[in-house]
């Protein structure tokens, strides 16, 4: 496995490659890898001639700095991991040579994807999102790029990314990896206490109840039955919300859209979780 760590050396990398028509798959992350990840990087080795993945904190997607500050790092074992799955050049690259004008977004607008959910509770989040992907993608110019849908929303706002600026780019959604819990796998897991750790699969288990109750009540009804689960549990609810997939607008009526997911973002203690669950 190569290691690149300066945009200079990737672009020339890139260049070469291009050249010998090479198909290049790409996994975007922050690192703090787990088996989620490995799913994304073996079925992007499975299908390209070469499979690169990004290990970046991006700073403009955090609105709280102590977040970023807190986020788990370890380089080291992130390359031995990828380096035993398959993954073919690992790009660690610096804050200064991503962002050489200083850490700023860019202002994008997705057709009010951005405004829904997470974008009511992390101003500014998916600017740094779709900044940080965008310049990825100039850089890298992969043929497809692979994205978990536990951050479905994201999933979103990347395929109309690609969409509006025009990336020959094909977005390949990969589904949840969870934990046998239950538990969506996350990075963020890693920093939950253990009493914390074992209330968090509360989160699936309430998001299959959805499910199956979904046939007997009203959105109104699993919505308050929801809010009622949470408040009797440990976990702090920030929203819960069933959205349209394609527009993620909220639902009033089953009969609104045929494709319903439900979202739900959490707080267990002081790490902020979120997942989501197709409904119907």
């Amino acid at each position: 496995m190569k290691k690149i760590n300066t945009v200079k050396e990737i672009k020339g990398y890139i260049s070469s490659l291009k050249k010998e028509k090479k198909a290049i798959g790409f996994v975007p992350t922050m690192g703090a890898l787990h088996e989620g990840h490995v799913s994304l990087v073996k079925q992007c080795k499975s299908e390209n001639d070469v499979c690169i993945v990004s290990v970046f904190v991006n700073p403009t997607q955090f609105n709280n700095p102590e977040d970023l500050e807190k986020y788990p790092r370890n380089p080291e074992k992130d390359a031995e991991l990828l380096s035993k799955n398959g993954c073919d050049v690992v790009f660690f690259p610096q804050v200064e040579d991503i962002y050489p004008e200083g850490e700023k977004s860019d202002a994008f607008e997705f057709n009010g994807l951005e405004n829904e959910m997470e974008g009511k509770f992390r101003p500014g989040h998916f600017d740094g999102v779709a900044t940080i992907v965008n310049k990825f993608f100039n850089i890298i110019q992969p043929d497809k790029a692979y994205f978990g849908e536990k951050d479905f929303q994201q999933l979103r706002i990347i395929q109309t990314l690609v969409e509006k600026e025009n990336h020959a780019i094909q977005i390949i959604p990969m589904p949840i990896f969870r934990e046998k819990d239950g538990l969506a796998m996350s990075s963020r897991n890693q920093r939950l206490t253990p009493e914390f750790r074992e209330s968090a699969p509360l989160i699936h288990k309430f998001l299959l109840k959805v499910k199956e109750l979904q046939p007997t009540h009203s959105v109104k009804e699993m919505n308050a039955k929801v809010n009622e689960w949470f408040k009797n549990s440990p976990l702090e609810l920030e929203y819960f919300v069933l959205s349209d997939e394609k527009t993620l607008k909220e639902v009033q009526s089953w009969d609104d859209s045929e494709n319903i997911r439900a979202f739900v973002a959490v707080y267990a203690g002081e790490i902020r979780l979120i997942d989501n669950m197709k409904i119907i």
